[in-house]
């Protein structure tokens, strides 16, 4: 892919992100402050949301970007049902939520926001993802082991409840990891 001297920004902490946009090769600095606030728009229907959460990350970023700058921001839901399921705060959080998926579909959806001086582009990509029945062991396990505080629904597809729980997913692996890299991937050399 060809920037033409264009210089990515990724506006995100993830970790996982990181990684994931590191896996295509593309060069980027990573500068997160914004001024958005995260909080769920109660007007909108749920499968919605990410689109305006990655927006509103966009259009927060705390300074004007220069004409060879393109912004990146993103954001990730778990859906179960009509119940969203952000980061737990707590052991007992994500007992909840594993239990809660433990047995059943549910969606990981996927907004990205695409942004420079003169345009703005937001996409969103949905997988579904299948767990098995879940042991209560399984669930205190992978809590004590991963801590998976900082991941929509408690849990990491890339981590020992994926290898052990989930059956199948329908779509793309690297969405549910939190950021659908192959879309992306094709979304940016059309901005260009």
């Amino acid at each position: 892919m060809n920037l033409n001297d264009k210089k990515i920004i990724l506006a995100s902490n993830s970790p996982r992100r990181k990684e994931l946009l590191e896996g295509l090769n593309i060069p980027f600095t990573i500068d997160a402050e914004t001024s958005f606030v995260e909080s769920k728009p109660e007007d909108i229907p749920h499968e919605q949301i990410p689109h305006a959460m990655s927006e509103g990350k966009s259009l927060g970023f705390h300074r004007v970007l220069a004409p060879d700058e393109i912004l990146v921001t993103s954001d990730t839901m778990v859906l179960c049902g009509n119940e969203i399921l952000g980061k737990a705060h707590s052991y007992e959080e994500a007992e909840r939520m594993l239990r809660l998926l433990s047995g059943r579909e549910h969606q990981v959806i996927t907004a990205v926001t695409i942004r420079n001086t003169a345009r703005r582009k937001t996409f969103s990509v949905t997988t579904n993802v299948y767990f098995r029945e879940l042991t209560d062991e399984e669930i205190h396990y992978y809590i004590n082991n991963f801590k998976p505080y900082d991941k929509a629904g408690a849990y990491g597809i890339q981590e020992w409840i994926g290898y052990v729980g989930i059956a199948r997913i329908e779509g793309s692996f690297y969405n549910v990891m939190g950021f659908p890299t192959h879309r992306f991937w094709e979304e940016l050399q059309e901005f260009l």
